[in-house]
């Protein structure tokens, strides 16, 4: 079969009767956080601004980060977590999650943030009216990497997933390590022997002390539950503080008591246990 040499660049569809008019913002390579409007063209750059992802705040505010971990030592790193203004000037940061010493690098605090956070104000990290996430204040979860040995998921080198709870002053309030409730999710004897064997063996090389890791969970998404109905009826388990996580490698998705850190809910990972899973 054969295949294109030339792909089409660029807004390659855009219908203003299906799509709401608004802006989006990219993590260009080698640029910066880039906002474009529906015709693709470029609003506004912050330069060296990364994002693992960026979010854009009221006031022209941007959350991103200043570059990434050597990917020879870290899977996925964030070095920091900021929230720069319109021109770019830093007006809040997080970084001491954990002081790194990586072979032929600069020792330096990182935050190892990856794939989500959430600012206080604004739950859920989507829209919703009348929920703005602040800019000036307030907490925010941040979703990082930390290393650890399980032996009950395995006797091999793991990469975990931590959660904080960070002030407006970057210190750490409040963290929850996933493995500490390895136990808790049900895995069948299959599926923890399954993870014994081959964690989901991630990064590596063959430099010394960068060895690869079992990615064993890989939570891509984190947030409060916010208002629902749910706790609006009577059922504790929702409580708008607490925190759902979905956990891609372990087919998973959960909820985490902010009081207990307990899991209070969850679907998966197995879906034979009821009808409704079932379908």
């Amino acid at each position: 079969m054969g295949h294109p040499t030339v792909y089409p660049t660029g807004v390659t569809l855009y219908n203003p009767e299906k799509a709401w008019s608004g802006y989006t913002i990219v993590p260009t390579k080698g640029q910066g956080a880039t906002l474009i409007d529906m015709n693709g063209q470029e609003v506004h750059v912050w330069k060296d601004v990364h994002g693992f992802p960026n979010k854009i705040f009221p006031g022209g505010m941007l959350m991103g980060s200043r570059g990434m971990r050597n990917p020879k030592y870290g899977l996925q790193d964030q070095l920091d977590l900021i929230q720069v203004d319109w021109d770019g000037n830093v007006v809040w940061e997080f970084n001491k999650a954990e002081f790194i010493e990586d072979p032929g690098e600069k020792p330096q605090w990182m935050a190892r943030q990856h794939h989500d956070y959430q600012r206080d104000g604004n739950p859920v990290g989507y829209y919703v009216p009348g929920m703005e996430p602040r800019i000036d204040s307030g907490n925010t979860l941040v979703l990082c990497h930390r290393e650890v040995k399980c032996p009950y998921i395995s006797d091999k080198p793991l990469l975990d997933d931590v959660v904080y709870e960070v002030d407006w002053e970057g210190e750490i309030v409040w963290e929850w390590l996933c493995s500490d409730h390895v136990e808790e999710f049900g895995f069948s004897e299959e599926a923890r022997n399954a993870m014994s064997r081959c964690p989901n063996y991630r990064g590596g090389t063959l430099i010394e002390n960068a060895p690869a890791l079992g990615d064993w969970m890989h939570i891509n998404s984190m947030s409060r539950l916010g208002p629902n109905k749910w706790y609006d009826a009577g059922d504790e388990r929702f409580h708008p503080d607490n925190i759902i996580v979905d956990g891609r490698e372990a087919n998973i998705i959960f909820i985490i008591s902010k009081a207990t850190g307990k899991i209070v809910w969850k679907l998966g990972p197995d879906y034979d246990n009821s009808p409704e899973p079932k379908a």
